[in-house]
């Protein structure tokens, strides 16, 4: 199997490098394919949007955040991420982040440290607390954070509407996620 799904990973890293690495969207993708730093080190500082959506990813490594630092916009709705390397915090640019449809059980903090980031969605993960209400009330950017179908506990939803200055997106209490 594994023999089988290279040449449609490596097809994949080839068109996403031809793009700029725009788009690696829908290519069972089980990590970030290492020719892809090869072939953009010239310009991994002008690509401003990543789509790794709907891969089979379980992580991302330092090197993708620290390589990607210019980036505007990153998409990595359905995979099977749970946590994010600490260097999230080098993408001081993000304004959006998509981690919709993931394996989330914690919110990841580290987002609360950039200060251009405007969009959050976290949509359809397991992020029942430890939202950090307060943190993400003092991003200067912060427009939008989506929580919909998590199993947020109530102590979350009485914290977060009094400190929010922004959108805060969360199914009605008693809502489960919609089955797969």
């Amino acid at each position: 199997m594994g023999r089988r799904r290279w040449p449609r990973e490596r097809d994949c890293a080839a068109q996403g490098a031809r793009r700029h690495c725009r788009h690696l969207a829908e290519c069972k993708l089980v990590s970030f394919p290492i020719g892809i730093y090869k072939v953009l080190r010239n310009v991994s500082d002008q690509i401003h949007l990543i789509t790794l959506a709907n891969n089979e990813l379980k992580s991302l490594t330092s090197k993708f955040m620290t390589t990607f630092s210019q980036l505007r916009e990153l998409h990595l709705e359905g995979n099977f991420l749970h946590r994010l390397p600490t260097e999230v915090g080098s993408l001081q640019h993000l304004k959006v982040i998509d981690l919709s449809r993931n394996q989330f059980q914690d919110f990841p903090e580290q987002l609360t440290t950039l200060p251009s980031l405007e969009t959050i969605n976290l949509e359809e993960n397991e992020i029942v607390a430890d939202v950090p209400v307060e943190k993400l009330a003092a991003m200067p950017a912060l427009r939008s954070v989506n929580l919909r179908s998590n199993p947020l506990n109530a102590e979350v939803r009485v914290i977060a509407p009094p400190l929010i200055k922004f959108d805060m997106l969360m199914s009605p209490e008693g809502a489960r996620a919609p089955p797969p």
